[in-house]
C-alpha cells in the first residue's frame, strides 16, 4: 500500500513556506489585503498606485505600505512607463509581478494539487490516484510517441528524440550517451525540469508511470537512477542501448509494488 506523507502541520495549514510567508509579516487583515493587491497587480499590471488605491478603496499611505511589503518579498517590483503625450517628465511608476510571483502561483496551484489528490485517495480509495497518473501520462505519451515513432528502431535516436519532445512539453529534458563502444552503453535520458514536482514527491505514481510510458515507447527496459521529486538535482532514465541490455519487460499500467512515500529515500540509501 503507497502511503501519502502529510503536508499539514500542527496548525492545520499545508508544509513549507506557503504564500503567506512570501508575501510580508503582518496581521490576519493586512495579510488579506495584501493578497488583494497582489491579485490586483496580476490582473491589471502594468497599474500605478494611484489606480490601486482607487480600484481597492484604500487611502495612498495604505496602499503604499501594501506595495512595499509585496516589494521587499520579491513578490512585485517597479516598471518606469512612459506617459503618453505627457512630454517630458518622470516616467509613470507602474507596479508588475515579478517573475518570483509567479513561481510562487504555481507552488500554490501544487498545494492545491496535492490536497486534492489526498482527499481523492481518502475517499475513493489507492487505485484512484494510480489511475489519475496513468491517465495523465497517457495523454503525455499520444502527443510525444508520434516523434519517437519517426525517428526509426535505432533506441539511441529514439531517445534523441523522446527528450526532445518531453523539451516541448516543458520537461527541459536531453539524452546524451554513455560509455559508448562498450557492452554497458547505453542512453542517459536527463530532464532538468518537472511541472509537477511537488505532486510527484507526495505521490510516485507520478513517477512509476512516467518510467513505464518511457519504456513502451523507446522499447528497451529502462531504468530511473534520480529524481526531482526525491530531492535530486535532476531526472535521471538509463536506457540501454547495447546488443547485451535486457529486454523489455511486459509492464501493464499500475505495476507499482508495495512502494511507500516514506521510505523513498531510505530505499536509495540516503
Amino acid at each position: 500500500m503507497i502511503t501519502r506523507k502529510s503536508t499539514v502541520d500542527g496548525g492545520g495549514r499545508a508544509g513549507g513556506a506557503g504564500t503567506a510567508g512570501r508575501i510580508g509579516a503582518g496581521s490576519s487583515q493586512d495579510m488579506k489585503t495584501r493578497q488583494r493587491v497582489f491579485a490586483a497587480i496580476l490582473e491589471h499590471g502594468p497599474i500605478p498606485a494611484s489606480r490601486l488605491a482607487q480600484q481597492m478603496n484604500l487611502t495612498p499611505a495604505a496602499i503604499r505600505r501594501h506595495l512595499d511589503a509585496l516589494v521587499r518579498a520579491g513578490r512585485i517590483e517597479v516598471r518606469s512607463v512612459g506617459r503618453p503625450n505627457a512630454g517630458r517628465g518622470r516616467p509613470a511608476r507602474n507596479y508588475v509581478v515579478t517573475s518570483d510571483g509567479h513561481e510562487d502561483l504555481e507552488t500554490a496551484y501544487d498545494e492545491l494539487a496535492v490536497d486534492v489528490l489526498g482527499y481523492l485517495q481518502e475517499h475513493a480509495g489507492e487505485g484512484a490516484v494510480a489511475e489519475f497518473a496513468r491517465r495523465r501520462m497517457e495523454a503525455i505519451e499520444r502527443r510525444v510517441a508520434p516523434a519517437v515513432e519517426a525517428a526509426g528502431p535505432e533506441v539511441a535516436a529514439k531517445s534523441r528524440a523522446l527528450g526532445e519532445a518531453l523539451s516541448r512539453e516543458g520537461y527541459s529534458a536531453s539524452a546524451t550517451p554513455v560509455a559508448a563502444g562498450t557492452p554497458m552503453e547505453a542512453m542517459q535520458l536527463c530532464q532538468g525540469h518537472c511541472p509537477i514536482q511537488q505532486v510527484a514527491a507526495e505521490f510516485p505514481e507520478f513517477c512509476e508511470v512516467e518510467r513505464e510510458s518511457f519504456a513502451r515507447m523507446l522499447g528497451v527496459d529502462v531504468r530511473r537512477l534520480s529524481t526531482l521529486a526525491n530531492g535530486d538535482h535532476v531526472c535521471t532514465t538509463h536506457i540501454p542501448t547495447s546488443n547485451f541490455h535486457r529486454p523489455l519487460l511486459d509492464i501493464p499500467y499500475g505495476s507499482y509494488g508495495a512502494r511507500t512515500r516514506t521510505s523513498t529515500k531510505e530505499a536509495s540509501g540516503d
